[in-house]
């Protein structure tokens, strides 16, 4: 019976041990993540208004080559956008992509 005590101690501080290692890699692991979001180097903003559709598609986030040919296509149609928000007249472009980009985009 002392023999499975010990065996159980030993095993419960063993466990103990992997668990707050295992913890602790978790939380310097996320603190490294934090800090390179914090410097990585801000994008260059894209012009809705002179940008190709390859452009477009590469800087938008959520935006392929076929929603990005869909904004050319409307401004060549409609003219110039005059606000960013008047993307979200495109079909195919709704608020929450406009939102998510909005920092990405210049006229």
């Amino acid at each position: 019976m002392a023999k499975s005590t010990l065996y159980a101690l030993c095993l419960s501080l063993a466990l103990g041990g992997a668990l707050y290692q295992t913890a602790l890699h978790a939380e310097e692991a996320s603190a490294e993540a934090q800090a390179a979001q914090t410097f990585l180097p801000q994008q260059d903003q894209v012009s809705i208004n002179e940008a190709s559709a390859e452009q477009l598609s590469k800087v938008m986030n959520g935006v392929g080559l076929k929603k990005a040919q869909s904004i050319v296509s409307y401004r060549e149609q409609y003219g110039a956008f005059t606000a960013i928000e008047q993307l979200k007249e495109v079909p195919g472009i709704g608020n929450a992509l406009v939102e998510r980009n909005a920092s990405r985009l210049k006229l």
